[in-house]
């Protein structure tokens, strides 16, 4: 391997040592295919789900997870993550909270608030 790359160098210097093209086969998957996938991921959510998994996402459009995996890397797709806040649908939403900010705002004499986040 050594001899192989010294005498690439030898002959055409640096230019020798750029690495050839590799033979590869060409893509089975459209650009429809990765646009519908982009589409979706960023547009919907699947029923009785928060967000799009690479088995559902995969299910959904006949391609592989991996494939599914590689196009939402290529995009910087990341769909378990939010990057906003989510209003609550609890109808007692509103009167939660005014319970919890007053006792952050009005503490009973000797108490202590502790707060939990139920996410994971």
């Amino acid at each position: 391997m050594v001899g192989k790359w010294r005498a690439r160098f030898v002959e055409a210097r640096l230019e020798g040592l750029a690495d050839d093209l590799r033979p590869c086969h060409p893509s089975s998957i459209t650009a429809e295919q990765v646009e519908d996938v982009v589409v979706v991921t960023l547009e919907s959510t699947p029923a009785n789900a928060t967000h799009w998994s690479r088995a559902k996402m995969a299910e959904r459009t006949g391609l592989s997870r991996s494939t599914i995996g590689r196009i939402w890397k290529a995009f910087d797709l990341k769909p378990h993550r939010t990057d906003t806040f989510k209003l609550s649908t609890d109808p007692l939403f509103v009167e939660k909270v005014f319970d919890v900010v007053g006792l952050y705002l009005n503490p009973p004499e000797g108490a202590v608030v502790l707060s939990l986040d139920e996410k994971s």
